[in-house]
Parts: C-alpha cells; structure tokens; sequence
C-alpha cells in the first residue's frame, strides 16, 4: 500500500507539472498576461523599455507637411523645463487660467520619432493651459499669439513612467514646437 501510496503521490506531482508547464504555455501564446490585448496575434508582449537617462537624438522621420523644424538639441536629456522662443509674438500673453489654441509637433527625445503632431491630424488644438501636462502648463505662460516656442520637457514634468500610448516610452524627455494661434 505504501507503494502504491507512493506512486500515486508521484503521478499527482507530475500531473500538477505538466498542468501548470500548460498553463505557462497557454499564458505565452496569448501574450504572457492576463492582461494581454485578446485581440493581438503576436506571440510575446514587448515591455516598454525606459527612455529615462538616454541622450536625445534628431528628429529621425519627415516632417508632416506644414510644420515647422524641431530643433531638439542633441545630446543629454534636460533635466529641468527648457523654454525657447524661436519666434516671439504679439499682444497679450498666456496666462494660467488662458484657453489656447496651438498647433505642434511633439518628438521622442530618445528616439527622435514623432509621436504627435497637429499638422499630421489637419486642425490645431485647443485647450485649457491648466488641463494639461505640466510642461504645457508652464512652458507656455507668457507666450503671445503669433509666436512660437520649443519646449524640452522632462519626463517628471510630461507622463513619467505612465506616458497614454506605447509611442512615448516611459521616462521619456519630450520635445515640442508650439505656435500659438490665439489665446482666450
């Protein structure tokens, strides 16, 4: 009876083995999560890998039509806010509490690649300057309708390590042109 006891044992152990050998298999082909996309074909899930500490590159695709030039400067990441006027405007500047509408184009500090542009989506965007990221927010005060500015805008002050879609990598320094097409 202990023998028998014993091979029982045995072959329960090996049937929870191969269960969750199974299981683990099942698991990759449909992602490796449980909170894999049901709808995507692909065999393994890609982790997003930090961009926090790369250097910044130049832009590495064309530009939309209409837009101007992203003079990202090379090299290590800003660490804090970088604010540059490449063209300054005119009459009455942003202020916190302002509604703005802009058109820009937003690039990778790592990579180089566009991840958002207005003049790619055909309409310029407006919005509060108090709903959205904090580089907007601050970036943009003081600036007047006509103008335009480059933002450097460092992952603390952007999306951290939570960005809203896979073309922004987490930690990732963000560059922007902006023109302001009017301010309310």
């Amino acid at each position: 009876m202990t023998q028998s006891n014993g091979t029982w044992k045995r072959l329960v152990v090996a049937g929870l083995i191969a269960a969750m050998v199974s299981t683990v298999g099942i698991a990759s082909c449909a992602g490796g999560s449980p909170k894999a996309d049901p709808t995507t074909t692909s065999t393994t899930t890609a982790q997003a890998q930090s961009a926090a500490g790369k250097p910044c590159v130049a832009v590495s695709e064309a530009l939309p039509e209409g837009s101007p030039a992203v003079p990202i400067e090379v090299g290590p990441a800003p660490t804090s806010l970088l604010i540059k006027d490449l063209v300054v405007g005119t009459g009455p500047a942003t202020v916190a509490t302002s509604s703005v509408t802009v058109d820009y184009i937003g690039v990778s500090c790592s990579t180089g690649k566009i991840f958002d542009s207005s003049y790619a989506n055909g309409a310029p965007a407006t919005f509060p300057l108090n709903r959205v990221i904090q580089g907007w927010s601050q970036g943009l005060l003081g600036m007047q309708a006509g103008g335009t500015r480059l933002l450097g805008i460092p992952a603390n002050l952007a999306y951290g390590d939570n960005p809203p879609t896979p073309a922004i990598a987490p930690g990732e320094t963000l560059w922007f042109v902006v023109e302001m097409k009017s301010i309310t």
